[in-house]
């Protein structure tokens, strides 16, 4: 089982290299993504996040945090963004990464991207709220952007320093309760 990784891990800021597409290792690499994403109650992952540089996101942003069997994750082996729309609205995003905050992050509130699944098939998802902002904070993580960089610069310092508020209050990952 992996571990999350936590800012300020070099990792994180580090571009992702693609998967091969195919890959059929990928698929165990995924399973593990889930597990600890649901164990801290996320509903989205980036491998950076769990120390491999790969263009990796496993999402499921319908679970309800409880039962099992509403478990229905989307495993994105390379994704891009293909287009955004709609007036750019601002909300609070946490991060498994960044435990013990969330931030507000401006973002458009639709997103269109392609995808490979664990198979090798060609997709593409589009969706706009949770799944929207979602998808864009997971392909950040690919692109070495972390939520600090996802945020406003004024918005930054006080996120850094709320973060290591948290940190020596012991805030673990699905911690999200100090908003800046």
């Amino acid at each position: 089982m992996f571990k999350i990784v936590e800012a300020p891990d070099p990792v994180l800021n580090t571009v992702c290299e693609p998967c091969d597409v195919g890959d059929k290792s990928l698929l165990r690499i995924a399973k593990n993504m889930a597990k600890l994403m649901y164990a801290n109650n996320g509903c989205g992952i980036a491998a950076p996040q769990v120390g491999i540089n790969k263009r990796l996101v496993v999402i499921d942003v319908d679970w309800d945090g409880e039962h099992a069997a509403t478990r229905n994750p989307i495993f994105l082996v390379n994704p891009e963004i293909v287009e955004l729309a709609g007036e750019p609205v601002s909300d609070r995003e946490a991060c498994l990464s960044c435990p013990g905050i969330s931030v507000p992050v401006t973002r458009q509130p639709w997103a269109r991207v392609s995808y490979f699944d664990l198979d090798g098939e060609e997709w593409e998802i589009e969706g706009d709220e949770l799944l929207g902002r979602c998808l864009q904070h997971e392909i950040d993580h690919l692109s070495g952007r972390t939520l600090f960089e996802s945020c406003d610069a004024d918005v930054r310092i006080r996120a850094l320093q709320a973060y290591d508020q948290a940190r020596e209050l012991g805030a673990k990952p699905g911690d999200s309760s100090i908003e800046v």
